[in-house]
């Protein structure tokens, strides 16, 4: 039997795994045949599994990604244009310690928010921190964060923020305030932390589209020289998946 005082101990340390796997192995006889050490290992090693398994459940609620994507799931067919060997590179998350960037590139519907928020969700796996946000709302936020004083802190969470997905990059026009309040944010970031961009305007328009040219001289200089560009070709992905369900109706 087991002491209750030893399993009150173990919960009052905060070690749930630890406890449930030590009544497993007294109710079960097939760990009577290993030693200590084995099953203190195994002990030991279900209480960091199940702690790494619920730090990255916090990541994933977290980043609040939109969807459920995986690399594991990316659609590699030829007429998408996808660089497998490069997209399963970036889901080893070396670009995120060297402070990089990824533009994801493509037409409406391509699956170019899917493609980022795996790459997301691979950093939450390897222990990163990520946050997914919409330009324009991110942009609002930004602005009311002005105004009720919150400012510098929003600031501070956002540099502090390991990988900031920024979706519908440049779908509206930009204020001068918000390219302000932009250039601010990717100062902050430009060789401590990554970002991934995902847009349905070529990157060639940008500049164009900030109202100051100093300005989007700055943003850009912090966001496009450092960057991967991923690509995505095809037709839209909703209007696929909208003929395969008319054609099994």
């Amino acid at each position: 039997m087991i002491s209750q005082t030893l399993m009150d101990k173990l919960l009052q340390l905060r070690l749930p795994a630890f406890r449930d796997g030590l009544h497993e192995q007294i109710s079960n006889p097939q760990y009577a045949g290993l030693s200590f050490e084995d099953r203190l290992l195994l002990l030991v090693e279900l209480e960091c599994n199940r702690r790494l398994d619920s730090r990255t459940k916090r990541r994933l609620k977290l980043a609040e990604f939109p969807m459920r994507a995986t690399v594991e799931d990316l659609d590699f067919s030829p007429e998408r244009g996808l660089e497998r060997r490069l997209v399963l590179e970036l889901a080893q998350c070396n670009w995120i310690e060297k402070a990089l960037n990824i533009l994801v590139l493509g037409a409406t519907g391509t699956g170019k928010s899917y493609l980022a928020c795996a790459l997301g969700v691979a950093a939450c796996r390897s222990g990163y921190s990520v946050r997914y946000l919409h330009t324009a709302r991110f942009l609002h936020t930004l602005t009311r964060a002005r105004q009720d004083g919150s400012y510098l802190n929003l600031l501070r969470s956002l540099s502090r923020t390991e990988v900031l997905i920024l979706d519908d990059w440049m779908r509206d026009p930009i204020q001068l305030s918000s390219a302000q309040d932009l250039l601010e944010v990717f100062d902050d970031r430009f060789g401590n932390s990554a970002t991934i961009i995902i847009s349905q305007v070529p990157v060639s328009d940008w500049h164009a589209r900030f109202p100051d040219p100093t300005l989007a001289d700055a943003i850009l200089d912090r966001t496009i020289h450092n960057a991967y560009r991923l690509s995505v070709l095809g037709d839209s992905q909703r209007k696929l998946r909208g003929f395969r369900t008319i054609s099994h109706t």
